[in-house]
């Protein structure tokens, strides 16, 4: 058997020598030799699994197939999403620049009863009473 040396800082400065052998003497070593092999199997079989995780991960990141593909129907995805969001900003930016260029009466009794008939205001309202239910239904129940 090679015989093998390490060296370790003592508190005076100067380095003193010790073989593997006696720090194998070491009880705290002996345990956690005793544990690992303990473990071995488990260890095996992880490493064998983390192997082929390592396989697939590299096939799929070498395939430029299959990344322009996950990356083109990712975007398919998330397309319909941005453009609906891009156009619920623009439609609240454009109400905010109407509303400031608007006068600024006050909005009587009577201004709101003709709102009440314009057809998005009583959608609106239909939603609002709906959600309204629902979280009230949602709390209760």
């Amino acid at each position: 058997m090679s015989e093998t040396v390490t060296k370790l800082p003592e508190e005076s400065g100067s380095v003193r020598e010790l073989d593997v052998l006696e720090q194998l003497l070491k009880p705290e070593i002996q345990q956690s030799l005793t544990q690992l092999v303990e473990h071995l199997p488990k260890l095996a079989e992880l490493v064998t699994l983390l192997t082929k995780a390592y396989d697939v991960a590299t096939t799929v990141a070498n395939d430029k197939v299959l990344v322009n593909d996950m990356v083109h129907g990712f975007g398919e995805f998330v397309k319909p999403i941005v453009d609906t969001t891009k156009g619920i900003a623009n439609a609240a930016v454009e109400a905010g620049d109407r509303a400031a260029q608007a006068d600024n009466s006050t909005i009587g009794l009577f201004g709101i009863l003709k709102m009440l008939k314009d057809p998005q205001v009583q959608a609106t309202l239909r939603f609002a009473q709906s959600f309204l239910n629902v979280l009230a239904e949602r709390k209760n129940g």
